[in-house]
Formats: C-alpha cells, sequence, structure tokens
C-alpha cells in the first residue's frame, strides 16, 4: 500500500456519498480520495415520487462539485468498464485508477424485459424521465375521468422486484390526488404484487397498515399474483386471473447497475459481501455497498448504514485499530400519502436460509416500530432537507451534532406517534 492510501468510490447515491464523506470525516486528510459517478450530481431518489404530482425533477438534483471541492476528493466523471482486484486497478471510460481500496455502490437498474409485455405496456417508475412520463399519464386519466369516463388504473409489483415501497406511496397518493382533483370516483384503482403480503419485507405491522389504507380509500388491492404477462389492456396472472386496465403502473424487476465478472456475485449481477463489514467475499480491498450488494432489500436507508460499516472497517485497518461498528440492518422510512403518511423503522436479522437470507426481527418491541400519522409528513420533509444538506456540504448523514439532533427528534416523533 503506497503512504498515503488511495480510496476510491464507485457511484455517488447514497451507499457511496456516504461512505465517502464518512472516511473523510474519520481519516481527514490522510488518505487520497477519489469518486466516481456518471453524473455530476447527487439524485434523493426517495423524493422523486412527487415529480407525477407536479414537483420539478431538478430540484432532486444535488450538484457535488461544492462538497467534492470542499472536502478535497478527486471527482471523476466517468462510467465503469471493470474492475481487476489484482494489481488493484478499476477500468474507466478512457482511463484506469489505481486504488489501495474500493468501495463499489454503482447501484442497481431495472429490467422490465423479465415480464412480456411490461415494458412496451406499462408505465415504470424509477428514473425521473419516467416518472414525468407517469405525470402525463396521471394527467389524462384524471381529465378522462372528469368527463365521465371511467378509468381502471392498475398497480403492478412483479417478482424480483426488491423495494416496493415508493409503488405503495404513489398508489396511496394517486387516491388522495384524485380526490384533490375531482376525479376519484370515475377511477377504479387495483393494485396486485407477487409478495405474500403487503410490503413482505417489512414484516405484519406495514402489512396491517397498508391492508386498513387500501379499504378506507376503495383501492381493490391482491398479494400473491405472479405476473406472466402483460398486453394491451389486460394482464395476465399465474394463478390463471386476469386484470383489465387502462393505465398500468409497475415498478420492474431489478439487477445490478453494472456486473463485475472479475467478482463473486449472483444471477442478477448483485455483488456477494461478507454481511458486518460489507467486505467483497474473497476480497481483502474491496467493499461493495447498497444496492449493488445482495442484501435482498434495496433502500436509501440501508445503504447509508452499509457506507457507515464499510467506511469504518477501512478506516480500522488503516489505523491498525478494530473497527467501531458493523452493519446492522435496521429499516427506517417515511411512506407519503399526501394527506398524511406511515413511518416505519424496521429491525431485521439473517435467517440463514439462502432462500430466504433476511426477515423481520419482529420480537425487537424497542426498534419495531409502526405508526400513521399528518405529522409524519412533516418528518419526510425534514429528511428530504437534511440528506442533501449534508451531503452538499461533503459531510455523511450519521455523524456529529446534526445527526445527534436529526436522531433525537425521529426518537421523540416515534414515542409519541408510532407503537
Amino acid at each position: 500500500m503506497s503512504a498515503r492510501a488511495r480510496i476510491v468510490v464507485l457511484g455517488a447515491g447514497f451507499g457511496g456519498l456516504e461512505a465517502t464523506f464518512y472516511l473523510r470525516h474519520k481519516l481527514g486528510e490522510d488518505v487520497d480520495l477519489t469518486l466516481v459517478s456518471e453524473r455530476n450530481y447527487f439524485l434523493f431518489k426517495p423524493n422523486t415520487i412527487y415529480i407525477p404530482f407536479g414537483h420539478d425533477p431538478e430540484s432532486f438534483k444535488l450538484p457535488l462539485k461544492h462538497a467534492v471541492q470542499r472536502k478535497k476528493i478527486h471527482f471523476v466523471e466517468s462510467g465503469v468498464v471493470g474492475v481487476e482486484p489484482q494489481p488493484h486497478r478499476v477500468h474507466l471510460r478512457g482511463q484506469e485508477i489505481e486504488y489501495d481500496y474500493l468501495v463499489i455502490a454503482t447501484g442497481a437498474d431495472m429490467r422490465p424485459s423479465e415480464i412480456p409485455g411490461l415494458a412496451e405496456h406499462a408505465v415504470t417508475v424509477w428514473t425521473p424521465e419516467e416518472m414525468l412520463r407517469l405525470r402525463e399519464a396521471f394527467a389524462r386519466m384524471a381529465d378522462a375521468a372528469k368527463h365521465g369516463e371511467r378509468q381502471r388504473l392498475l398497480f403492478l409489483v412483479p417478482s424480483n422486484n426488491r423495494c416496493s415501497g415508493p409503488l405503495y406511496e404513489i398508489a396511496l397518493m394517486t387516491d388522495t390526488w384524485l380526490r384533490r382533483e375531482g376525479g376519484r370516483e370515475a377511477v377504479d384503482i387495483t393494485w396486485t404484487t407477487y409478495e405474500a403480503s403487503y410490503i413482505q419485507a417489512f414484516g405484519p405491522r406495514l402489512n396491517t397498515v397498508v391492508k386498513q389504507e387500501f379499504e378506507e380509500r376503495g383501492i381493490h388491492g391482491f398479494s400473491g399474483f405472479v405476473v406472466v404477462g402483460v398486453e394491451p389492456g389486460v394482464v395476465h396472472y399465474q394463478n390463471n386471473e386476469k386484470r383489465k386496465y387502462d393505465l398500468l403502473v409497475s415498478f420492474p424487476p431489478y439487477i445490478a447497475k453494472e456486473t463485475y465478472r472479475s467478482l463473486p456475485g449472483d444471477d442478477r449481477g448483485f455483488i456477494h459481501v461478507e454481511p458486518d463489514s460489507r467486505r467483497v467475499k474473497g476480497e481483502d480491498r474491496i467493499f461493495a455497498v447498497g444496492d449493488a450488494t445482495d442484501f435482498p432489500i434495496k433502500q436509501a436507508f440501508l445503504a447509508l448504514l452499509q457506507g457507515d460499516a464499510a467506511a469504518e472497517h477501512i478506516g480500522a485497518e488503516i489505523r491498525g485499530r478494530k473497527p467501531e461498528l458493523n452493519f446492522e440492518p435496521m429499516s427506517m422510512c417515511v411512506m407519503e400519502e399526501l394527506n398524511r403518511a406511515t413511518f416505519a423503522q424496521v429491525p431485521l436479522k439473517y435467517t440463514g436460509d439462502p432462500l430466504h437470507p433476511v426477515d423481520v426481527a419482529t420480537e425487537d418491541a424497542s426498534h419495531y416500530k409502526v405508526g400513521v400519522s399528518p405529522m409524519w409528513r412533516l418528518g419526510k420533509k425534514v429528511l428530504g432537507v437534511y440528506a442533501p444538506w449534508r451531503f452538499g456540504h461533503g459531510e455523511p448523514f450519521h455523524a456529529g451534532f446534526a445527526w445527534d439532533a436529526m436522531d433525537l427528534g425521529l426518537k421523540v416523533m416515534s414515542r409519541l406517534l408510532a407503537h
């Protein structure tokens, strides 16, 4: 290793930025930090759910120039071609970078083509551009409903989707929005998911909340519906059921955004890592965090925790000390509904079962909390300001006085508004 450790981070999403800024926070300028990303901004993706309801996509983009300059981080705007574990080299488009430690945080992508007809007939939700398409589709639907034309709106979660929460948010937000627009009575809203229960990855409490929300809002929900194909106006399921639609909205199956053939991974390109440290299996100097890894649930808060753990383990090795924290999977989210929001804090645990590697630690009553209140909309707005503010100043999400204050506020709110 060189005199000053060279640390390269691939990806400027939640996991990548958290790892980068945590390393600078912990190690100061004793290491050389390089951040590589295809884009020169951070996209606050959790809030792109507001785009279909009128928000400007540009408002969720945070330029990275100020943060990387402030923290003396070398920024390379480029795509990744591949990684050579030996001799510690990253291949980018047009150049190569050598490293002593590497953090891979290149995220996930969608593959709607897995479901015949899905790409051709559904409006999918992933990128800001797709959210704008959904805005246009909603506007047409609402206009038709106001003119007395019955509309069938179908939300669809297919197999191999790894984070269906945003689509649940959009479905609940759509109900509220249509009521405000005056077209709800003419729109039949149906929800189908391959999951055995609603938001299955986050346990029975959220399933109960979603059931109640669907019943109150008149949304027809069906779980255990595995889609096998989509045709114009109709979706076909494995159980021989069919559902007709005028507008189909879906969150497609997940795959890794980049496939690293030199590293161990699964059939969808997700990298195999050690649970505690996020170290790539079989590699001493390579770590992977967030949606790029084989952790089965893809979510921003979990990516932040993984970024912290990887950075802490790298920093500990460089400093010659024991790491102070490991990755302990804990999901935290606020589901927007436009008239109220649902807060969920969900402790997770490893099961040892390769077919079902992670489950909800329902026995951890002190951390497993769910609550529904209009006040949680304020919590979501605060988080939407806090994360870009921290990243915009080159600071990690989970560190310092600012995080202590945020954490205290969340704990007080969860104590009062969740159980």
